[in-house]
């Protein structure tokens, strides 16, 4: 079974970039919970502000199916709502090759 990794792109309404950013950096401490979640990382957008990218890389498609759905992690991932100027651009990908990541 190979692992699923997945780059989500999100942007912040106007004037929320720096709440946008709080609720992201909360939402990765919270991540923890999740057990077949091995790579949760978020990163600005240097030439776009208010962008962001997360790179997701999963255990399996139980962990992908259950991301999101733990307590903690749902009431992190609510804080988003009103700070998102659209709905986050989600690319889902079958790892290949990486450098520090067990594949």
């Amino acid at each position: 079974m190979s692992k699923i990794s997945l780059i989500a792109k999100l942007t912040a309404a106007d004037g929320k970039h720096t709440e946008l950013e709080d609720a992201i950096r909360h939402v990765i401490a919270t991540a923890d919970e999740e057990e077949g979640l091995e790579v949760y990382s978020a990163h600005a957008v240097n030439d776009e502000p208010g962008a962001f990218y997360f790179f997701e890389l999963y255990r399996d498609d139980e962990a992908v199916a259950a991301h999101g759905k733990g307590d903690a992690m749902r009431a992190a991932m609510g804080a988003f709502g009103g700070l998102l100027a659209g709905r986050p651009e989600i690319t889902t990908m079958t790892p290949v090759a990486a450098k520090g990541l067990d594949l």
